[in-house]
């Protein structure tokens, strides 16, 4: 089987590579497309996976129109000169109308429900995986599974937290520190969000500061005074970093997510959210959700020093465990479902339970 993979975000690489990786040792296989954002090309060449790049995303509305056709165009092209069995993408409109061009089965997994994009993908897309969480209607074609995107690459059967990290980062080993994350705010399901204030991010480095170590993950440059505290390794090692921090906070939903289902607390600020750190604040109790307004900007300040303040790194583990206990192992499903289509999809809509043969 030959499987065309197009990943919008570096999010997007970590969230097909186990996948990836496990096909191609079954014998497929396997071509991602990209456009250059951010570090996604340095971690499809760490990953040793083979990938064509359309080159730099546009940031502009006209940009971002005249995307939609000269990248649906080269995905076309490559679809059709690697000869693609089947594409599958994170809502990926360029796979799907290039899919559909070409006659062939079009997957998508859906987590942010962004309908400018769903609109423009859905109809020509044969199943979209989605989690079972709450969440909008995707139609007779969606499959819910037990589950949360950062479960594909950071559940414990595919990810192993190497505590070397905490040297590299030139900390004490019993040093506590915590990430923050700015995004760039140029997705176009960003328009109409500013993020934090650079006052307020500021405040919540300084006084963070106070208490532990601050490393800053950040899309685009930072003002002087916050450069110092930028994150200093590679992107791949990320992942391990977060593991033995003692916070996550800021702009990202993917990486407070990823710091949840390590067992990890965080802190996600922004005023449309996501209903998977919802559920994870409901069920949970492991994220805090807040809006972009100037008092919840504050307010999450204070939560992020209360909770560095009462650390207790059993309680968190325990929450860690308790949602474990009830999701799956994404990529491992996603695995059989691709390699077993289009029977998975008719099995899923007979037996949603069979998803949790894989724990």
């Amino acid at each position: 089987m030959k499987i065309l993979i197009d990943s919008g975000h570096p999010a997007h690489v970590h969230l097909f590579k186990y996948f990836a990786l496990e096909m191609q040792k079954k014998g497929n296989e396997v071509l991602f497309t990209c456009r250059n954002k951010e570090f996604e090309i340095n971690l499809l060449n760490h990953y040793n996976l083979p990938y064509k790049s359309f080159g730099k995303k546009y940031n502009s509305i006209i940009g971002k129109i005249w995307g939609i056709f000269e990248f649906g165009f080269k995905e076309f092209i490559v679809g059709l000169k690697f000869k693609a069995d089947i594409f599958l993408s994170h809502g990926s409109m360029y796979a799907a109308h290039a899919a559909f061009l070409l006659r062939k089965p079009h997957i998508s997994l859906e987590d942010t429900f962004n309908f400018e994009q769903v609109r423009l993908y859905k109809p020509f897309t044969k199943a979209i995986l989605t989690a079972n969480y709450a969440h909008p209607y995707m139609g007779k074609n969606n499959i819910k599974y037990s589950g949360y995107h950062e479960l594909a690459y950071l559940h414990p059967n595919q990810f192993k937290p190497c505590q070397s990290i905490i040297k590299d980062l030139g900390l004490k080993s019993e040093e506590k520190y915590c990430i923050v994350r700015f995004v760039s705010w140029q997705a176009s399901h960003d328009m109409n969000h500013q993020g934090i204030s650079l006052e307020n991010k500021t405040l919540l480095v300084k006084k963070l500061s106070n208490y532990l170590k601050v490393f800053i993950s950040s899309e685009k440059e930072l003002p002087n005074e916050l450069e110092k505290y930028r994150y200093p390794l590679s992107p791949e090692t990320m992942h391990h970093a977060i593991a033995f921090s003692s916070l996550v906070v800021g702009e990202s939903a993917t990486m407070v997510a990823e710091g949840a289902v390590l067992g990890i607390p965080g802190i996600y600020l922004d005023n449309t959210g996501r209903y998977y750190t919802k559920e994870m604040e409901d069920l949970y109790g492991i994220v805090h959700n807040f809006s972009e307004s100037e008092d919840d900007q504050k307010r999450a300040i204070e939560k992020a020093i209360q909770i560095i303040k009462n650390e207790n790194n059993q309680v968190w583990k325990n929450k860690q465990k308790e949602l474990l206990s009830k999701k799956i192992d994404v990529s491992s499903f996603l695995v059989w479902f691709i390699q077993s289509w289009p029977k998975s999809y008719q099995v899923m809509k007979k037996k949603p339970d069979y998803q949790y043969n894989f724990k």
